[in-house]
């Protein structure tokens, strides 16, 4: 066994120098306004689709897109009790919005707010994450071969940097 630190990947912000687990210290950081816009897709099987937009989105345990809404929202404000490594943080704002995008995905997209010292990035994925295993669990009696992602970050404001479309 080697005595020698492990090597520290350039960049990572969640190891300390010795490569060890660490929570990142914001308090030297300006607080600011900060929002971020995450997206999961919905994937179903086509005659899932057809028969959801049948039944306008509702199924046998009730309004798909307003109980992932709800579901979505809640995951946003306790994101830092599921990711070991996130800030507990205000949440200024949150939306989610929900809709066709095509014949047969379901488009989930979150925006978080908040005015602190650390990002939201991480709130808005967890937010339009969870909306979508809401949506599969709403659905999963229809079919198991519904598909959920690419999740992903759309962009991201304030802080250090700024990342993709303006949100």
């Amino acid at each position: 066994m080697s005595s020698e630190a492990p090597r520290v990947a350039d960049g990572l912000t969640h190891l300390d120098a010795a490569g060890q687990p660490a929570m990142v210290d914001v308090s030297a950081k300006a607080v600011t306004a900060r929002q971020a816009t995450a997206e999961c897709q919905v994937v179903f099987p086509p005659d899932v689709a057809e028969q959801l937009r049948r039944d306008a989105l509702r199924s046998a345990k009730g309004g798909i897109v307003d109980t992932a809404v709800i579901a979505g929202t809640m995951a946003v404000k306790r994101t830092h009790e599921l990711i070991p490594f996130c800030h507990p943080l205000p949440i200024d704002g949150c939306k989610l919005s929900i809709d066709w995008s095509g014949a047969d995905v379901l488009r989930i997209e979150c925006t978080v707010r908040t005015t602190h010292r650390t990002g939201v990035e991480m709130e808005a994925m967890t937010g339009a994450t969870v909306a979508a295993l809401t949506v599969y669990d709403m659905c999963k009696a229809l079919s198991h071969a519904i598909v959920l992602g690419p999740a992903q970050l759309l962009g991201k404001h304030g802080g250090k940097r700024d990342f993709g479309v303006q949100v």
